[in-house]
């Protein structure tokens, strides 16, 4: 199996690659931007911290566009942190983005929906409840701690594609998916042995529920 990691320049790249080679020793795993390559993947992984408009830039420097598109309905995905905020209708952030559009929702600065005395960006370890079964929790306990990096958050009206919240003075989607899409605002390459445990989940997963 061939997992594509997909390299926009930006986040922890090689952090995402070495903790899927460690749950996934038989599967070949590549940061690459190469489309080609992606094309070709079984899975592909969407990593991404700091600002959404910086993703996106790259995300169209290197043409990449079309073959998210093609996958998303062809193979598993997972989405990281800003891989995922990317996913929704719009992001507030670098004077607003358009997102990709594969989720319904807006994403948002902390300052504007939350008490004001909790410290922004949320940086540590947060509790994730689980709003649905998915394969990607097998072994993983609901509440379970997950760590985050983020000064924005994805709130949206559709409940059936949230698959978990968090909350930080007030609620937010913590996981969403649909069919062969799985996104965390999280970090799983960072959250220890539940992390590796989606991780691995992930990489064992054929894109169904």
């Amino acid at each position: 199996m061939y997992i594509a990691i997909l390299d926009l320049g930006v986040g922890n790249l090689r952090s995402v690659e070495q903790a899927v080679k460690t749950v996934a020793a038989n599967c070949t795993v590549e940061v690459t931007a190469d489309v080609a390559r992606i094309d070709a993947a079984d899975k592909i992984i969407l990593p991404g911290q700091g600002a959404v408009g910086t993703w996106f830039d790259q995300l169209e420097a290197r043409d990449l566009r079309a073959s998210l598109e093609s996958a998303k309905t062809s193979k598993p995905l997972l989405g990281i942190c800003v891989g995922m905020q990317a996913m929704f209708d719009f992001c507030t952030e670098d004077g607003g983005r358009e997102g990709l559009g594969w989720f319904e929702g807006r994403v948002e600065h902390f300052s504007g929906l939350q008490n004001q005395t909790l410290k922004i960006p949320q940086m540590g370890w947060n509790t994730v409840k689980q709003m649905q079964p998915h394969p990607l929790w097998h072994k993983i306990d609901d509440a379970a701690y997950f760590y985050f990096v983020h000064s924005y958050c994805a709130n949206t009206s559709k409940p059936e594609n949230v698959l978990a919240s968090a909350d930080y003075g007030h609620e937010f989607v913590a996981a969403v998916g649909a069919d062969n899409i799985f996104a965390t605002q999280f970090h799983p390459e960072k959250s220890h042995n539940d992390g590796l445990q989606l991780l691995r989940n992930f990489t064992e997963w054929d894109g169904g529920l």
